[in-house]
């Protein structure tokens, strides 16, 4: 293994991280906010100092292979967090190490779990760099690295496939470099489409860019302790489109633009993303209307935006919908198992991955009365190759392990099992927002210091999909 042209790519890894560091420094120069400057200088030091030891020790020669494709992306990840909880603990704003790392690595792989009892009173800057990591999580810091940089060479392509991963990820370019770097673009551009809107609306810069920076990773922090609930409905109505965006498969905006042809419309994935949006908003709605939970016109739009955001994985709320009738709170916790589409920023198992393991159980259901019968799985108009099917499967019952065990240990102590079984939903998923003690208006401050951990490890899971960092951990990773 060619650890040490990991260490030098990490290293440049890290100067980017540096650079991202020092944006939040310019709402330092308000009142009130030099005392996160500290924070953010050191923070960024930190990260160039760790970069700079790590282009010294590491090397520029050697090629990239599968398995220092998994460090890099497993040690791009555990770097973020680590780096990005320097602000918060240098500037005291979140003390304790394992609070900051929550919130940090809660950033970076856009959960939006919070620690934080009052969001406001932690200042502009560090608010900023908190909705910031989750932007650059929500494309990918290594899509970002791979659009950035040329010296990876042929590893990049292993490097995209890691962190766009889904059973139909598939490389759009023959230069992978051109592929990453037009991705982000698009993602750039939706951004600044949606911090525009915004400003024409009437929300301040501030807010329109944390709050587009959140809803584009579908990644949820809010600078304000009531989210989006404090603002206007056209504001709602605009976040919940581009929620709505950010969970469609970037490759289809890729495919639309590049090759102006609508065929990308009629992708399987999308229209059932399309249609559960619809059904399930009617479905809460009506719920909503029928227990006399406030009038029509709030009932539809409250509905909608949170279906969307729990849908997306975003964790936006305009109400505590924990205390929503059942059968409303019913569907909420089956969209968390979903998730958005492959190849988007929303989090979840993904529905394509879902619509795979349907068709797969019932090819299993047909084999039982006709075992010599040949069946491909099939979704839409393509055949699933049966390694994309093996390892649906496998994610699928990786994931519902790691749901089981997440749940049984958060339910040590006093914390009752629905707010365990949501905690352990939502960070696994990358939602934010559960259920009961971890509802839309509560934090996860309650959890004990090792439980905080356990959902850290959670976040890492869900965001990179168990496989790349769950491998690290086998004994033949490591052998020649």
């Amino acid at each position: 293994m060619n650890t040490r042209r990991v260490l030098h790519i990490l290293g440049q890894l890290l100067f980017i991280l540096a650079g991202a560091q020092l944006v939040p420094l310019v709402w330092c120069l308000e009142a009130g906010g030099a005392a996160a400057a500290p924070g953010l200088a050191i923070g960024a030091a930190a990260s160039a100092g760790i970069g700079l030891a790590c282009r010294t020790l590491g090397s520029t020669t050697g090629e990239l292979y599968r398995r220092e494709g998994v460090l890099i992306v497993v040690g791009a990840w555990l770097f973020a967090s680590l780096t990005g909880a320097i602000p918060y603990v240098v500037s005291g704003a979140i003390p304790s190490v394992i609070d900051a790392l929550f919130e940090s690595a809660s950033g970076f792989t856009t959960t939006g779990a919070s620690i934080l009892v009052d969001i406001e009173a932690v200042g502009r800057p560090l608010l900023f760099w908190r909705s910031f990591t989750q932007w650059l999580g929500g494309i990918g810091i290594v899509v970002l690295f791979v659009a950035l940089l040329s010296e990876l060479g042929p590893g990049a392509r292993f490097l995209f496939k890691l962190e766009v991963p889904g059973p139909k990820a598939e490389i759009l370019h023959a230069r992978v470099q051109e592929t990453a770097l037009a991705l982000f673009r698009i993602y750039v551009a939706l951004t600044l489409v949606e911090v525009v809107l915004l400003l024409m609306l009437g929300v301040g810069v501030y807010d329109a860019l944390t709050h587009s920076f959140s809803t584009l990773s579908t990644g949820g922090f809010s600078p304000h302790s009531d989210s989006i609930a404090g603002f206007g409905a056209s504001v709602k109505l605009v976040v919940m489109l581009f929620m709505i965006a950010a969970g469609v498969n970037f490759s289809l905006y890729y495919t639309l633009l590049r090759r102006r042809d609508l065929i990308a419309l009629r992708d399987i994935e999308l229209r059932v993303y399309a249609a559960i949006v619809v059904s399930a908003a009617a479905i809460v709605a009506f719920d909503l209307a029928l227990a006399g939970t406030g009038g029509a016109d709030t009932a539809v739009l409250d509905a909608a935006f949170q279906v969307v955001s729990i849908l997306t994985t975003t964790g936006f709320s305009t109400a505590d919908f924990s205390q929503w009738p059942s059968l409303a709170v019913a569907v909420l916790v089956g969209l968390m198992l979903v998730g958005g589409c492959a190849g988007s920023t929303a989090g979840g198992v993904k529905i394509v991955r879902l619509l795979i393991a349907w068709k797969a159980a019932l090819r299993e259901v047909r084999l039982t009365f006709s075992p010599n019968a040949v069946i491909a799985v099939a979704v839409g108009r393509g055949t699933v190759p049966e390694d994309s099917v093996r390892g649906v499967v496998g994610l699928l019952i990786l994931w519902v392990t790691a749901w089981g065990f997440g749940a049984i240990l958060l339910a040590v102590g006093d914390v009752d099992i629905l707010t365990a079984a949501t905690a352990a939903i939502a960070t696994l998923s990358n939602i934010g927002p559960g259920l009961a003690g971890v509802g839309p208006t509560e934090n996860f401050a309650f959890f004990a210091p090792w439980q905080k951990l356990v959902m850290v490890g959670l976040m890492w899971l869900g965001r990179l999909e168990f496989f790349a960092l769950l491998s690290i951990f086998q004994p033949q990773f490591w052998r020649r």
